[in-house]
């Protein structure tokens, strides 16, 4: 099993390609099942998740051609509308085939997903949502199982805001009969970069990017040609990485419009955030001041960068409060920042970090995602080396990582 090796102490300047969204990406793959027709899809990230994703499609009959990071899937023929345990385990995502195939093929068995272990995530919403649509759902040996002649549009309320349950809901509401209103939806800007997919294949689409999204569906989508927005979260980790050494970064092929939070929370820890167009650059100070935060969904501060603040909370100067209302199993990170020397404190829901002067490098196991990110954060600035367990973490969301700080002067390699 492959281990990272970081020694600290570089300061990361330079400038770095950020990739597609892996979490925009894998949603607009699966509408590739809403039509027979050959779809186009760039800007696709060389992701572990990416892959398992295309072997999912593949498995069901679809035609998958790849090409760099430029992928084109044909659904002409979809044989076996199956999501299997075995190809659904390790991507909780898998679950957005589940709309689209009730859709096409009237009917689906998909498994039940897998993915990181930060807490509870519960499909409730997606099966409610289509049973308001007229569909028949059960749950049985672990598998999900719908079926519809044809879905019915019906107006949707969430009782949580769930980002791939708005997804899959409006996935499915797109050949559904008649209307879907989806309220309580998630804003997140890669529900509208699928909304923007998808109407580019021709389904009727208002409101995505607010908490009511309308959707009259059609009789057939086509085919079309869709590039994957920037990774926001992937340039947020950047970002902190380059703030952590004290660095003078700049990110290409990216932008801060989905970034508001997190820019804001660097800049008051003392980083001076430039926006360009398609770039962001940052130049940070010596030490960072420390910045309290609370997790919410999209605008406000992401899950998904919790973890990297409280690596550079670890070693700014002062205290800091960080609260995760999103997911309640997301500080398992706490404990293995802790083991490079960090001042954390955690009760229930809240954590309390008092910053230091440095950390000190030690052998740590990634639990997650994020958690991978925030260790390799804190690895940069740690003292010696650092050694991270586990980290096909780190390969299901981000594309040639050691590659990428490796050209911003960090000392990393990879070794098994």
């Amino acid at each position: 099993m492959d281990k990272l090796l970081i020694e600290g102490g570089a300061r990361l300047s330079g400038e770095i390609s950020i990739s597609g969204a892996k979490n925009a990406a894998l949603p607009i793959l699966c509408a590739a099942l809403l039509t027979a027709e050959p779809v186009t899809f760039t800007n696709v990230p060389q992701l572990k998740d990416i892959g398992t994703l295309l072997h999912l499609l593949a498995d069901m009959g679809v035609k998958v051609e790849r090409n760099g990071d430029t992928v084109t899937l044909n659904a002409a023929v979809i044989s076996n509308p199956v999501a299997s345990y075995e190809l659904v385990k390790t991507m909780r995502a898998a679950i957005l085939v589940l709309g689209p195939l009730v859709a096409r093929c009237g009917e689906t068995k998909v498994s039940l997903p897998g993915g990181c272990a930060i807490g509870a995530r519960p499909v409730d919403q997606h099966i409610k949502g289509l049973q308001a649509m007229g569909a028949e759902v059960s749950v049985e040996h672990g598998y999900v199982l719908a079926k519809s002649p044809r879905l019915r549009g019906a107006r949707l309320f969430t009782d949580m805001v769930t980002v791939t349950g708005t997804e899959n809901l409006m996935m499915a509401a797109c050949l559904a009969e008649g209307v879907t209103v989806i309220e309580n939806a998630a804003r997140e800007p890669e529900v509208v970069d699928l909304a923007n997919c998808l109407v580019s294949m021709g389904a009727q689409i208002s409101g995505a990017g607010t908490d009511v999204i309308r959707i009259k569906g059609v009789d057939r989508l086509h085919g079309t040609t869709h590039r994957i927005m920037p990774d926001r979260i992937e340039t947020g980790t950047y970002l902190c990485a380059a703030a952590v050494t004290a660095g003078d970064v700049r990110l290409l092929n990216t932008s801060s419009a989905y970034l508001d939070a997190v820019v804001d929370k660097l800049m008051d820890a003392g980083c001076e955030v430039i926006s360009e167009r398609n770039a962001i650059r940052i130049t940070a100070p010596a030490r960072l001041k420390a910045v309290s935060l609370r997790t919410s969904p999209y605008p406000a501060f992401p899950t998904d960068m919790q973890a990297q603040f409280m690596a550079i909370n670890c070693v700014a100067e002062g205290s800091s409060i960080i609260r995760e209302t999103i997911f309640e199993n997301r500080y398992m990170h706490a404990v293995e920042l802790q083991r490079l020397g960090a001042n954390i404190k955690i009760d229930g829901s809240t954590a309390f970090v008092t910053g230091i002067e440095r950390l000190q490098g030690a052998t740590v196991m990634a639990t997650d995602l994020r958690a991978s990110a925030s260790l390799v954060i804190a690895g940069l600035v740690a003292e010696g080396e650092t050694t991270i367990e586990r980290i096909y973490h780190l390969d299901r969301g981000y594309e040639k990582l050691e590659e990428k700080l490796a050209a911003l002067g960090a000392r990393v390699r990879r070794t098994s």
